[in-house]
């Protein structure tokens, strides 16, 4: 009779501790505006939804950016820190906006597969939007295959793209590439090697 007593108390105890963590854990989550969080506080995209569309390889809804079109944006579900609560939605998911490539449909193995085996009858710059350059190489058996050649480098490292601004469907962690353009506004840090240029 006692060892059941006593199994009782025991019970009570640890049952009161499981309530009491979960009251503090409770009263420890702060709830804030998701849009100010700090680099840290925050994992974007979702780890546990799958938000890249197979067919274009980005995130789902990616828009078509306003002066350059391959650089879109989409809305994306974000997960917040453990014991952060979001206003917007009540739990810790919210919505941030982040960068894409705005895709249209052309893949950049097809572009390169036409390039290499098709590219002497211009069949790569068919598929890619530019039926002048198209026909030229077809009139001159891919410029004497000079320009094949040149067409099968400038595909594989994409410069050449899609004639409408998009960008190629490469696999989300594929080979894809990042242009880095300067403008004005771009500062340039002196190097340790530059010597009095003036």
């Amino acid at each position: 009779m006692s060892r059941i007593f006593f199994l009782q108390i025991c019970f009570l105890f640890l049952y009161s501790r499981v309530e009491t963590s979960d009251e503090v854990k409770n009263n420890r989550t702060e709830t804030v505006d998701c849009s100010t969080l700090r680099l840290g506080q925050y994992i974007c995209p979702h780890p546990q939804k799958d938000q890249i569309d197979p067919d274009t390889q980005q995130f789902i809804g990616c828009m078509k950016g306003k002066e350059i079109p391959s650089e879109g944006e989409a809305d994306v579900i974000c997960l917040a820190a453990d014991e952060i609560k979001c206003n917007e939605t009540g739990n810790s998911t919210f919505t941030r906006r982040l960068p894409c490539k705005w895709t249209n449909g052309y893949s950049l193995e097809i572009a390169l597969l036409l390039s290499v085996f098709l590219g002497m009858f211009g069949l790569d710059r068919f598929y890619l939007g530019y039926p002048g350059i198209g026909l030229a190489k077809l009139c001159t058996l891919g410029f004497m295959f000079l320009g094949q050649l040149l067409d099968i480098i400038l595909i594989a490292a994409q410069v050449v793209g899609p004639s409408d601004g998009s960008s190629y469907v490469i696999p989300y962690y594929g080979a894809g590439i990042t242009v880095i353009r300067s403008t004005n506004e771009t500062y340039l840090l002196p190097q340790a090697d530059w010597h009095n240029i003036t």
